[in-house]
């Protein structure tokens, strides 16, 4: 079903499929409140068809682990984002998981290596992956480094020119995308939360204490807890936002925890001891764990021996992080 393009118009006053004479067929096409037609309106699937493009669509763990595709008004590039869609959607509403990628990643990373599928199945939970940066934009530099421009967009809102009019992750994983997941697919935006790896788990951490009381539960696989003391975090930030290192601190996890005063967060982190990013001194858990204690923060940092930085270390324990996030999504 890879790049199928669904086209709508009205017969008789209903809804058709233009490319398939089978109208239930149609709705199993499209996005989210269609695996369930009693949730949208017609007006739903039209606006739902022209926003987004599905790529991909494979059964998965009882349910479909999708790809779609659209054109974003805030990075002013196509992106795409997977989307695993829990047999439960199809008959109710749903919790939302984010999930954030490392550098280098897009939104298959995730979605073929650490193995949500069947945990999110069993909970009910959709989980959207987005890719990690604007793609194809041709600015000057952007491919030239594996951590910085395509690929590594540092889930920030960058101001320095070169970058500013699309390097804009952070406003599109907090508001553009949560608002498009919420118009197409089976959700319940009262009910979101949030996760990452490395930059991912970075942008986790941000996302969650930039905006109190917006997702539900928190997690973070080796994230980098402390950009502004990291080599990672240093070249990222010094690109996007400036030498003005007072600017860095509203996306740096160890600052903000050291001025949140929103709802309880309890955070849980694993980190492999076998990493070289931790022993590279790119990831600094101990700087934010000092934080959170000082403010009393609830955080469960987990050390594991014997892991690395890989997808085998967060396939190992992706269960134990979905069973948190629903033990808060579906209080």
């Amino acid at each position: 079903m890879g790049g199928h393009r669904v086209r709508l118009e009205l017969r008789r006053g209903r809804l058709c499929d233009v490319t398939t004479l089978n109208y239930r067929r149609s709705l199993l096409l499209l996005p989210g409140k269609l695996a369930n037609p009693a949730l949208c309106k017609p007006s739903d699937l039209l606006r739902s068809a022209m926003a987004l493009t599905q790529v991909s669509s494979n059964k998965c763990a009882g349910g479909f682990q999708k790809v779609y595709e659209h054109d974003s008004s805030e990075l002013k590039c196509k992106m795409k984002f997977a989307i695993y869609l829990p047999p439960k959607a199809e008959t109710d509403k749903c919790p939302v998981f984010y999930w954030l990628s490392g550098l280098t990643c897009t939104e298959q990373n995730f979605i073929t290596k650490a193995g949500s599928q069947l945990a999110a199945a069993e909970h009910g939970i959709i989980i959207v992956a987005p890719d990690t940066s604007p793609r194809g934009c041709n600015i000057e530099g952007e491919d030239e480094s594996w951590d910085f421009g395509t690929g590594a967009g540092f889930y920030v809102d960058a101001t320095q020119d070169l970058w500013k009019t699309n390097y804009r992750m952070y406003s599109y994983v907090t508001e553009e995308l949560p608002k498009l997941i919420n118009a197409n697919f089976p959700t319940d935006p009262d009910r979101m939360s949030i996760s990452g790896h490395s930059m991912g788990g970075h942008g986790a951490l941000i996302c969650a204490l930039k905006n109190p009381g917006r997702y539900k539960a928190v997690s973070a696989f080796a994230p980098i807890c402390n950009p502004m003391q990291c080599p990672w975090g240093q070249k990222a930030f010094s690109g996007y936002l400036g030498a003005d290192r007072s600017t860095w601190e509203a996306y740096d996890a160890t600052v903000l925890a050291g001025s949140y005063s929103g709802p309880q967060l309890d955070i849980l982190i694993d980190q492999g001891r076998d990493d070289q990013f931790l022993s590279a001194s790119q990831l600094l858990p101990d700087n934010l764990i000092a934080i959170c204690s000082e403010k009393k923060i609830p955080v469960v940092f987990r050390l594991q021996p014997g892991y690395d930085h890989s997808y085998f270390f967060i396939y190992s324990f992706m269960n134990d992080h979905i069973k948190h996030h629903a033990k808060y999504l579906n209080a």
